[in-house]
């Protein structure tokens, strides 16, 4: 088995598509199932947020495995895999290791070192556990990831400055907002983890009164009472607009809940003294709906306008350290998959060993009918010990040299020496590292 990763991201791809591509926790299992269910996918994990879909594989073959997974993504975003190629990058093997790393570790994120994709990796690999679609191999890369992820943050300040694409959001809508946020009316729609992390965020910067407003109005109340907002429903969202200077918008909903309708009712009853109504909209499939953006006296912020304002932004200072971190990391993951690689071949010699041994001792019963049960059983133990030491030696060390970069080749070699049959992978899955197809991830 090879890893695979094929996604799309708010580098490769606008809004539109990413909104077409998204998975909502009800179709997940779904998704998963279909994935697995293809010839050359035998495990998968998928990751859909605001910023980025993506597929993590364990496949049988290069190309085949591609197929399969960007059939299931062009089904999921309603079109033909032909329309999805060039929003979609592709890493194989060894860059499919180094692109997780980089995402766990928030280095690929909108925001460089940015701590919630660590969540969001930890939710999908724990879906993707329940749903029985990971396994071993997606399990060691998810653990190993969530570690790193870890120890880039504690390690280095790469998160020192607490950003999060919400704290980033904020950050530009302050910018329409005389660069100040305090004192200034907010609403929340959604009470999900994004919108719990808008309040809170809200809150440390002094923004408020705050308002919550959720489909559910009992999560919407909870989120509130937490932080000392206020909560009211979804029904009264137009008169819960007038009222406030920054919208932060994070629903799961699969249709825009801030519609032309409900945000031109709400900018006629503001006063046009208190600057523009900024709407930040977090969500994939979007909250605000496409025309909101026209209407005068509204700034609408998305995940489209915010990658294209944080585009030239700094890079962590400590970027470098976790880039380190993610190198070394990706070379013990690589030694661990090549030593993992030998196990069958080593499995099949011994398996080999003990035909051998089997053979040779049913002979000498045969040409030796007189030995005693207890002969028999001495002969037997002192065959099988010569066997286990002449063996011992040369499997540790194919395992030790298959660890090292290159040590394919040693199991190679054994399987010749000793003519084993071992069950291989296709010979597409030899194929290099493959680039992405839209101009890289990096």
């Amino acid at each position: 088995m090879k890893l695979l990763v094929v996604g799309a991201s708010y580098r490769t791809a606008p809004v539109a598509t990413l909104e077409r591509l998204a998975v909502s926790p009800s179709g997940l299992d779904h998704i998963l199932a279909r994935l697995v269910a293809q010839p050359y996918v035998s495990e998968a994990v998928l990751v859909s947020t605001c910023n980025r879909v993506e597929v993590y594989a364990a496949v049988s073959g290069f190309h085949g495995g591609l197929g399969d997974i960007c059939a299931v993504l062009a089904e999921q975003a309603g079109c033909q895999p032909a329309a999805l190629a060039n929003h979609l990058y592709v890493h194989f093997d060894s860059a499919a290791v180094d692109h997780v790393f980089r995402v766990a570790t928030g280095l690929d994120s909108m925001v460089i070192g940015e701590a919630q994709i660590l969540g969001q990796l930890r939710d999908a690999y724990h879906w993707a556990s329940a749903a029985d679609t990971a396994g071993r191999l997606l399990h060691e890369l998810m653990q190993q990831a969530l570690r790193v992820g870890k120890r880039a943050h504690s390690e280095t300040g790469i998160d020192r400055a607490g950003q999060s694409v919400v704290t980033a959001a904020l950050g530009l809508a302050a910018g329409h907002l005389d660069d100040d946020l305090t004192g200034r009316p907010a609403l929340i729609v959604g009470a999900g983890a994004m919108g719990s992390l808008g309040v809170a965020t809200l809150s440390r910067l002094g923004a408020g009164p705050l308002t919550v407003t959720n489909r559910s109005t009992d999560r919407a109340v909870r989120l509130a009472e937490s932080y000392g907002a206020a909560a009211r429903p979804l029904a009264e969202l137009a008169d819960t607009l007038a009222a406030v200077d920054v919208v932060v918008a994070a629903t799961a909903s699969p249709e825009p809940v801030l519609t032309r309708e409900v945000v031109a009712a709400a900018v006629a009853d503001r006063d046009s003294g208190r600057g523009p109504l900024v709407l930040l909209d977090l969500a994939v499939p979007r909250d605000v709906g496409p025309d909101v953006a026209e209407l005068p006296g509204v700034e609408v912020i998305d995940i489209d306008r915010m990658a294209a304002l944080l585009a030239d932004g700094p890079v962590a200072a400590d970027a470098a350290a976790v880039e380190r971190i993610v190198a070394g990391e990706v070379e013990s993951f690589l030694s661990w998959l090549r030593g993992a690689d030998v196990a069958p071949t080593v499995a099949a010699l011994r398996g080999r060993a003990e035909d051998v041994v089997t053979a040779e001792l049913s002979r000498l019963a045969q040409r030796r009918p007189d030995l005693s049960d207890d002969q028999r059983a001495e002969v037997a133990r002192t065959v099988h010990r010569v066997v286990q030491r002449l063996l011992h030696q040369p499997t540790v060390r194919v395992r030790q040299l298959a660890a090292e970069p290159g040590g394919d080749q040693y199991a190679a070699l054994l399987r010749e020496l000793f003519d084993l049959q071992v069950p291989q992978t296709s010979p597409v899955d030899t194929v290099p590292d493959i680039t992405p197809t839209s101009g890289g991830e990096r």
